[in-house]
């Protein structure tokens, strides 16, 4: 094992730990009514894990892409209630343009959608014409409260505190391509979490005397699920891996794959998971629908499947039916 695959390993095994001790249920809902666990980013920023993906000669790990792809699936199966997916990709592309990541969230501005918990970030990241903008986040502007409240916040564009020249590697769009890496990664470990909890609930819940999970139709439903969730998270981290071996703009086809993969099925299970949880899975008790309504987020987060669909068609029709099976088999 190499040093970068052990490194890799303890912080998945940090990262576990952490999310397990302090993100659980209960977290989630005092986040979603604007309590900012200060203490699990805290823990997380003294263990390095936002700027794991920067390079070590800028203060961070020197992860991978297809590294960080299997922590944000550890955050995606805890919902966790903090930005350190985005601040992991902020501090990446600061890095590769020259600039030292900031301390603190960071905030990801991509093609002026709204920034996920844009009102707490310390400062926002986005990408323009090949170039990395940083500017102060509102969090450290006079006057404004910082909240922690998803859905995401729109921050107005301001005069940049610093900027730097993305490699080509990274590509003109590489704050959209790594959102949606960042989201179907995301999604994959969601998708987990939501299959464990609606299993558990089909061999516990009894109906005619004997488990719902003993119905054929159940077994029909929960097997397409785990079918969904398996895919998923192949495609992403096969998606994590094209990143790492061909750049961000030279994976943009496998990353396109994974967020349509990912998006179809976040619609295909959590109606599954609602189905056989039936109503109880909306209520305030239970977590399944803390897990289903951050699915649809990321699903539409850094452009829907139909977006992604569509570049694949269009790219096709570009290259050529001759050129589609070589695309599709050569990597």
């Amino acid at each position: 094992m190499s040093e970068t695959d052990d490194l890799r390993a303890i912080l998945l095994d940090q990262v576990e730990r952490l999310l397990t001790d302090r993100a659980g249920p209960d977290t989630l809902r005092a986040n979603e009514r604007g309590v900012w666990p200060e203490a699990l980013w805290a823990e997380a920023e003294a263990l390095g894990l936002p700027t794991a993906l920067a390079p070590e000669e800028k203060g961070g790990a020197g992860l991978g892409w297809g590294d960080v792809v299997a922590i944000w699936h550890v955050l995606g199966r805890h919902g966790a209630p903090i930005p350190l997916g985005e601040s992991m990709v902020a501090a990446a592309l600061l890095a590769a343009g020259g600039i030292a990541p900031r301390p603190g969230p960071l905030g990801l501005a991509v093609a002026g959608a709204p920034v996920p918990w844009g009102r707490r970030a310390a400062a926002v990241v986005m990408v323009s014409g090949g170039a990395v903008l940083l500017q102060p986040g509102p969090a450290t502007r006079q006057g404004l409260a910082p909240t922690s409240r998803e859905p995401a916040d729109r921050v107005a564009p301001g005069v940049p505190a610093d900027e730097g020249r993305l490699p080509e590697r990274f590509g003109p769009e590489a704050d959209l391509l790594a959102g949606a890496l960042l989201n179907a990664a995301r999604i994959a470990g969601a998708l987990e979490a939501v299959l464990d909890m609606t299993v558990d609930y089909a061999n516990t819940r009894k109906q005619f005397g004997r488990p719902i999970g003993g119905f054929q139709a159940v077994q029909q439903l929960l097997a397409r699920a785990a079918g969904e969730v398996a895919a998923v998270a192949v495609a992403a981290s096969h998606a994590g891996r094209a990143a790492d071996r061909y750049g961000l703009a030279g994976a943009a086809f496998e990353i396109a794959s994974a967020k349509v993969v990912a998006g179809e099925a976040a619609g295909t299970v959590a109606a599954i998971a609602h189905q056989v949880h039936a109503a109880i899975g909306f209520t305030d008790e239970h977590a399944l629908h803390l897990f289903t309504r951050r699915l649809w987020e990321w699903r539409d987060g850094c452009g829907a499947e139909r977006v992604w669909a569509r570049r694949l068609g269009q790219a096709a029709l570009e290259r050529g039916g001759a050129a589609l099976w070589p695309d599709l088999t050569a990597r």
